[in-house]
């Protein structure tokens, strides 16, 4: 469990790739209302992007929870380290 911004996500990919001191300095209130969050670290500099569970009335196609490993393939460097974080529920 990870605590960012007074919530609470579980990593569940790439525990080994997630270092929270980094992650801390980038997660920003923008993130807060995504269901989950991709890490990516792409020449040595970490990216964050937000996606919605499918069932989520704010999710679009390009946001899709379930659309996550055809960004990973598109959009991430190859062999690139990544990491994703899964919103806990209140």
């Amino acid at each position: 469990m990870v605590n960012l911004l007074d919530n609470k996500y579980e990593i569940i990919r790439g525990k080994e790739n997630f270092d929270s001191v980094i992650v801390k300095e980038f997660f920003t209130d923008y993130f807060l209302p995504f269901d989950y969050v991709l890490g990516d670290y792409a020449y040595e500099r970490l990216r964050l992007k937000g996606y919605y569970d499918s069932s989520n009335k704010k999710v679009k196609d390009f946001n899709n929870i379930k659309n996550l490993d055809d960004y990973i393939k598109n959009y991430c460097a190859p062999g690139a380290k990544i990491f994703v974080l899964k919103k806990v529920k209140k």
